[in-house]
């Protein structure tokens, strides 16, 4: 069993692998306070809590765009067993041909969608990934990945904008209002925040096809992936494991 694990700025998602077989996927709380033995503590008891024990690890991979918890969750799966623990970054094989300015500035999380990316769906090919923050990372027809965009997450400007607002309440971003015209103080904060998160994500959508082609092939996957991309008028592939499956990828690249 591998464990595969996406370290982001809000959660930690692991999954654990047999092969290609996601066995069971779980997200705990990212901490900075944690220390290594809690963590070992917390992932022996999801192990636990799923069926499997410590002795059933045979690898692990670590994406992170937290690096000072890289060497946290290393310390904490060698406490649980010693195992063969890689981590995405320079010096790891990804097969991906990097044509960005400087490829040594490729995020782990982008590399990880863009490796899943290139060996599941046609190109040319954008990956949508709704975390804390919202990427957008894109491969051309010859496979080459290109480059992207980064914007603030939907979560990060529903905050910049209860917090910088008397009168807007916090609110839960679980359902869309039935109009985008909002007839009541709720419903118009989820209509800007939902249907114009989708309505930007259409408009990039339209100019990545403009510079890669008519074919293209658009992705999402993250958190709130499932709430956006209904609501897009694009067509949208939900690929919501999308990071997990590209360390699964990597690490047997690695380990051939």
């Amino acid at each position: 069993m591998i464990l595969t694990i996406d370290i982001g700025n809000s959660n930690i998602t692991i999954g654990a692998y047999r092969g290609d077989e996601l066995l069971f996927l779980t997200r705990m709380g990212t901490d900075r306070t944690k220390m290594p033995d809690e963590y070992a503590i917390a992932i022996h008891s999801l192990l636990y809590l799923y069926g499997y024990h410590g002795s059933d690890l045979e690898g692990a991979i670590i994406s992170s765009v937290v690096p000072p918890l890289s060497a946290s969750l290393k310390q904490a799966i060698t406490r649980i067993k010693p195992v063969r623990i890689l981590t995405v970054g320079p010096g790891i094989k990804t097969g991906l041909h990097i044509a960005i300015d400087n490829p040594a500035q490729l995020g782990a999380d982008l590399a990880c969608v863009s490796v899943a990316a290139l060996e599941k769906y046609p190109l040319p090919s954008i990956v949508i990934d709704m975390g804390t923050a919202t990427t957008i990372s894109a491969m051309d027809r010859e496979g080459k990945m290109r480059g992207g965009s980064i914007l603030p997450g939907v979560r990060i400007s529903l905050e910049a904008l209860t917090s910088r607002t008397a009168q807007l309440p916090q609110i839960e971003l679980s359902s869309p209002p039935q109009s985008v015209i909002g007839a009541n103080t709720i419903d118009s904060m989820k209509s800007g925040v939902l249907y114009g998160t989708a309505s930007m994500l259409d408009g990039m959508i339209e100019r990545y096809r403009a510079e890669l082609g008519e074919d293209l092939t658009v992705i999402a996957t993250g958190g709130l992936a499932k709430s956006i991309t209904q609501l897009c008028r694009n067509d949208i592939i939900l690929d919501e494991n999308l990071v997990l499956e590209g360390l699964r990828i990597l690490f047997q690249k690695n380990t051939k």
